[in-house]
């Protein structure tokens, strides 16, 4: 029997993206694996962005939220009760090609790549280049780097998160790919419990990432076949919304996966520094329109961390 493959879309607001992203699921099926499912898990969308979706065409199977419950906790929906030998994680701003699906299955299911947890691809952006978006395993003094935007001032001697001078034309073993095509053997995402579902979006693939490569299960890029990815597609309107979730999931990831010490130093950094260094940034690149997204995201941030557990002591 060819091995099985389930993909979980979770779909907020994504217009025609998502259709787009379905049609092209049909042009990547061959007889080399057994589609089984395609999740469609809906976070409680007030666009149209469900309407175009023929349930007919595909083994398409659509769960609708009452509210936008978060990337994570919506992934784990879409593979609750999944018996597919895989699991792939789209993004519904992505479109597949005709061999987006069948090559990294087939370097899965090769004895020696039993090792081999996690498979991303070449994504393509919309110029047609090549996005380098695989990335490293953060350590404190790199978070730290990043916060204070060190990595951008001296990017030859600080490296970034991504690993943008590696060109993602070779195959190879790295820390982390890109969330946008994550495909995971289904098995080791279930001992994996799935996403940590603390975090709401951001940081979830690599804290997966990295609990796979502690047990010994590797993440690796394929450069042998792409996909295209729109980028920022469906987030791009509420920017301070998504500054916010980011530095509160870098929070949580510090916390979960550092001590103690390390947490302090980082959590006082991001709360207290990164943001003067971000209005510093914007105001010396001329973004001032970023300035008043800056304070939204913090003002949020502040919220959700001192408000938050001021009702926890007094409950």
């Amino acid at each position: 029997m060819p091995p099985k493959l389930d993909v979980v879309i979770v779909n907020w607001n994504a217009g025609d993206y998502l259709y787009e992203c379905v049609s092209s699921i049909k042009k990547a099926i061959n007889k080399n694996f057994i589609l089984s499912n395609v999740f469609i898990v809906d976070n409680a969308s007030i666009d149209s962005s469900l309407e175009k979706i023929d349930i007919n065409e595909l083994p398409i199977k659509i769960i609708k939220n009452t509210k936008n419950i978060g990337f994570a906790k919506a992934s784990n929906q879409g593979a609750k009760g999944s018996d597919a030998d895989y699991l792939l994680m789209l993004n519904p701003d992505t479109q597949l090609y005709e061999n987006s699906l069948s090559v990294p299955i087939e370097f899965m299911e090769k004895e020696e790549n039993k090792n081999i947890g996690i498979i991303g691809i070449q994504i393509l952006n919309d110029k047609n280049e090549i996005s380098r978006n695989c990335a490293r395993f953060p350590t404190p003094i790199t978070l730290i780097y990043r916060s204070l935007g060190i990595d951008k001032l001296f990017p030859n001697i600080v490296s970034g998160h991504f690993i943008s001078e590696w060109d993602h034309k070779k195959n190879r073993i790295v820390d982390q790919v890109m969330g946008s095509f994550y495909l995971i053997r289904r098995k080791l995402f279930e001992d994996l419990e799935g996403y940590d579902e603390r975090f709401f979006v951001y940081y979830e693939d690599l804290d997966l990432a990295l609990r796979a490569r502690k047990k010994a299960y590797f993440s690796y890029y394929l450069a042998d076949v792409h996909i295209y990815h729109k980028g920022g597609g469906v987030t791009k309107n509420v920017k301070a919304k998504r500054m916010f979730f980011n530095l509160q999931s870098k929070i949580l990831f510090v916390q979960k996966h550092f001590n103690y010490r390390s947490f302090i130093i980082v959590s006082f950094v991001v709360l207290m520094l990164e943001p003067i260094a971000r209005i510093f940034g914007a105001v010396l690149t001329g973004s001032f329109h970023t300035i008043s997204e800056i304070f939204k995201a913090y003002r949020e941030l502040y919220k959700s961390i001192f408000f938050n557990k001021f009702l926890k002591k007094s409950a």
